[in-house]
């Protein structure tokens, strides 16, 4: 047996349907597309999610499609057990945490958030953009020092754009 012997079975390949090609053909005026309608036009493709206008499962289970919230902030987790192994004194900083690998390169430049699972018993300067209540304390009673690097926040409301005299 080869590859080249291997043939589809019996009766699972058919010949492509000639239609609208004559009487012999047996799919003459209509082609198969019966009588009128969406369908029987030319150039007619109705997508597979299309309800006939009813608002479409996608959109009415927002679950299944997912939301995607376009504020929302995307952090880059360091737990305090990973900073027991930083290797030397320096200062912890969003870029020299990717320089030893505990978060990617390109999430440096992102918002880096401190959480609490673990023990830590070294004294570490830890600078981040948010930090868990337990790693803010765990790393305070080993003797080390928080630094909250502020984040860029913008101003939601109109009345919040105008001077703050204006406001007054």
């Amino acid at each position: 047996m080869r590859l080249s012997d291997l043939r589809a079975p019996e009766g699972a390949r058919h010949r492509r349907m000639r239609v609208g090609r004559g009487h012999g053909s047996g799919k003459v005026k209509t082609s198969g597309r019966g009588q009128k309608g969406q369908k029987a036009r030319t150039g007619s493709s109705i997508p597979a999610y299309f309800e006939g206008g009813q608002m479409r499962l996608a959109r009415r289970l927002p679950i299944l499609r997912g939301f995607d919230n376009p504020f929302r902030k995307e952090f880059a987790t360091v737990n305090v057990e990973d900073l027991e192994n930083w290797e030397g004194d320096g200062e912890i900083n969003p870029q020299s945490l990717a320089e030893q690998h505990f978060i990617r390169r390109k999430e440096a430049n992102g918002l880096v958030k401190i959480l609490g699972n673990g023990e830590l018993t070294r004294k570490l300067t830890v600078r981040a953009h948010k930090f868990s209540a337990s790693a803010r304390q765990k790393i305070e009673a080993a003797g080390g020092q928080v630094i909250e690097i502020p984040m860029k926040t913008t101003v939601k409301t109109k009345r919040g754009k105008q001077p703050a005299e204006a406001n007054a």
